[in-house]
């Protein structure tokens, strides 16, 4: 299993670095682009999908979004993939870019929270397992693998921690089947590839092949926040307004509706 999260993440990786070669290479835009570009977080596919078409209609403009791992998607646009507005799954990978100066930190916000769960086939047997019991989740797992985003995505690190503040890690961290990011860890539960998945409480949601039989305490982890910024963009090209104006349209009341449609909590105070 963890082979084939590997070969998931080299073929995402693989087009990322194709789509930025072919962007180097396009003809600049014009001033005032009718479209602009969003690197974002993979469990937030559904809900800017619905938000970059609701914003079309309205405006007229296209939002194209690429969804990756944020650590991969981060290292991409240090390496000058066109990304225009930049949404991570933790504040850690933006910090990252605004290290680098390549985001504007004025414009920088919080939108939404999330909850880490554990998930199961929804046609496996068993009921939900008790993660105050270190030996629970092991028998549960019987000779499969958990299925979770490696280490450097949020999604990894946020379980990491978790199952550490629940002595559950020493046992675990060599029967896992990492993954490029938590929709491909969803993907190998939701195909019977593996007994058990850590991902986002919104990623359950969205497929109905699998089940939810655990929630992670809050206290366990990290608070799950997804940061939103413009990026400053190195090659003078973009939409720097249409960013911000996306962006505004997810920071504002509309916007942190449809966020809750899609299960997502508002971000911390």
């Amino acid at each position: 299993m963890a082979e084939a999260g590997v070969d998931v993440g080299r073929r995402t990786g693989l087009v990322l670095l194709a789509a930025t070669a072919l962007a180097a290479c396009a003809p600049r835009r014009r001033a005032g682009p009718a479209s602009m570009d969003v690197f974002a977080a993979a469990s937030l596919r559904e809900v800017l999908d619905a938000a970059a078409a609701e914003h079309h209609r309205r405006s007229g403009r296209i939002v194209r979004a690429t969804y990756a791992g944020s650590a991969q998607l981060a290292r991409q646009i240090a390496q000058g993939a066109p990304a225009d507005l930049f949404i991570s799954a933790d504040e850690a990978w933006m910090d990252w870019l605004d290290q680098r100066g390549l985001i504007e930190t004025a414009a920088r916000r919080p939108l939404a929270s999330n909850r880490l769960v554990l998930i199961a086939p929804v046609s496996a047997s068993g009921a939900v397992v008790d993660l105050t019991k270190p030996t629970a989740l092991a028998v549960r797992l019987g000779a499969g693998r958990l299925a979770m985003a490696e280490a450097s995505v949020p999604a990894g690190r946020y379980g990491q921690e978790a199952m550490a503040s629940l002595n559950l890690w020493a046992g675990l961290k060599d029967r896992l089947a990492p993954s490029a990011d938590v929709r491909a860890a969803l993907a190998l539960v939701a195909r019977g590839e593996a007994p058990l998945g850590l991902v986002y409480a919104t990623d359950a949601r969205v497929e109905p092949r699998v089940r939810v039989v655990a929630t992670f305490p809050a206290a366990s982890h990290t608070p799950i926040v997804y940061p939103g910024a413009p990026v400053r963009r190195r090659d003078g090209v973009g939409d720097p307004e249409g960013a911000q104006a996306f962006l505004d349209v997810l920071v504002g009341a509309e916007g942190q509706a449809l966020f809750r449609r899609f299960g997502f909590a508002p971000p911390p105070v």
